[in-house]
């Protein structure tokens, strides 16, 4: 199962606004007082720090039960994702089952506020209805933004096939792949040629680097804001891309009623940050977003019925489509940048979409175990390229 959040807007009438924002005025109070009690104490353990807190803060603030455990869970999570916890501000509420009701037939929401529950009509598009169809979701989140608009994010549970396993109908109805190669120069780039450029995401990426240096040398309050809202602007930034570019594969898959090949790139920042490289190329690589891509790509892939397969990444880049040929010399390659020239066929191609071609024919034959799907033509090849041995 994956789990999704969908964005749903609320129709708030104006007597019920100030409810909402007292609610959430409490709700931050309430996390900052915990917060500040676990630091003092040490106690970063959710059922410990609930026995420290939890009749104290329900005094102080006089909110629901099951609000001030949220506020605990929220508390503790934050620490363990963050290495400094800022002050909490009224801007969002953790909601569960006893707080929170998704009505389907109605599209309504129920939200437990401080003045009790309260119905909500929800303002969506088809796309959101198409989400929660059926659902019965058990938690959620409130937002208020800086608009002052009012936001549900309704967690949802969509069933996923494992890894690099394709459902059998979808087998069955799969006829093509299309292979899509990753990268910093180029973010994605296809079989069928189709090229997203990461020319825009770097020149934005290096922007916000050298400000962030500027500004990190103040020290100063108003510094440290600055870089929380800079931050903010190039994670939207990079989140609008990898949406964009996700659409888009998915799109193309279900037109041409094909499945999506792609490399498993787990733990790829890892291997890389062993390699001898300058601090611009070690932050590039840090700062690349594949795997939200990935996870992009596999949910929407879910809800549109798109297959999806991942195959080992090694030497994808180093061998030829047309023969199958790598170079004989261990560390050598026949790509040079953009281009790829195969020494032993003669075949020339751009390397990107060169390496999406082998990850198509490797994912074929994964997603259509009868297909031919690829193997090396010369045999010292295979002790190197081992790919090719299980899905030959």
């Amino acid at each position: 199962m994956q789990s999704i959040s969908v964005k749903c807007k609320l129709q708030v009438p104006v007597e019920l606004r100030s409810e909402i924002d007292r609610t959430l005025l409490l709700f931050a109070d309430a996390c900052n007082q915990i917060y500040e009690i676990a630091k003092r104490e040490n106690c970063w353990n959710t059922t410990k720090l609930h026995h420290l807190v939890y009749k104290p803060v329900r005094v102080a603030t006089g909110l629901k039960a099951n609000h001030v455990c949220q506020a605990i869970r929220r508390v503790t999570g934050n620490a363990k994702a963050v290495k400094q916890v800022h002050k909490f501000r009224p801007t969002s509420i953790n909601l569960d089952v006893r707080t929170f009701q998704y009505i389907e037939d109605l599209q309504t929401v129920g939200v437990t506020l401080m003045c009790g529950r309260v119905k909500f009509k929800l303002s969506i598009g088809n796309y959101q209805l198409a989400l929660l169809k059926g659902q019965s979701p058990t938690a959620a989140t409130l937002n208020k933004t800086k608009h002052g608009d009012y936001y549900i994010n309704i967690c949802v549970d969509l069933p996923t096939s494992p890894t690099g396993k394709t459902p059998k109908a979808s087998t069955e109805r799969s006829r093509s792949v299309i292979g899509v190669d990753l990268g910093r120069r180029d973010i994605a780039t296809t079989t069928n040629g189709e090229s997203w450029s990461g020319r825009q995401i770097q020149a934005t990426r290096d922007r916000y680097s050298k400000v962030r240096a500027n500004v990190q040398s103040k020290r100063t309050r108003s510094s440290r804001r600055l870089l929380r809202r800079l931050s903010g602007r190039e994670q939207r930034f990079q989140k609008w891309l990898n949406h964009n570019i996700s659409k888009q594969l998915v799109q193309n898959a279900l037109v041409t009623n094909a499945t999506l090949a792609f490399e498993d790139l787990t733990n790829i920042r890892e291997s890389l940050n062993q390699k001898l490289r300058s601090k611009v190329e070690r932050r590039r690589t840090n700062n690349w977003a594949f795997y939200q891509l990935r996870l992009f790509v596999g949910y929407k892939a879910n809800i549109a019925g798109v297959p999806v397969v991942f195959i080992p990444p090694a030497y994808t880049s180093q061998t030829c489509s047309r023969c199958g040929h790598i170079h004989p010399v261990k560390g050598k390659s026949y790509r040079n940048g953009k281009n790829f020239k195969c020494g032993h066929c003669g075949f020339e191609h751009d390397a990107d979409i060169n390496a999406a071609l082998i990850i198509a024919a490797l994912g074929k034959s994964v997603s259509l175990p009868g297909s031919p799907g690829m193997s090396c033509q010369l045999e010292g090849q295979l002790s190197l390229f081992p790919m090719i041995q299980v899905c030959g």
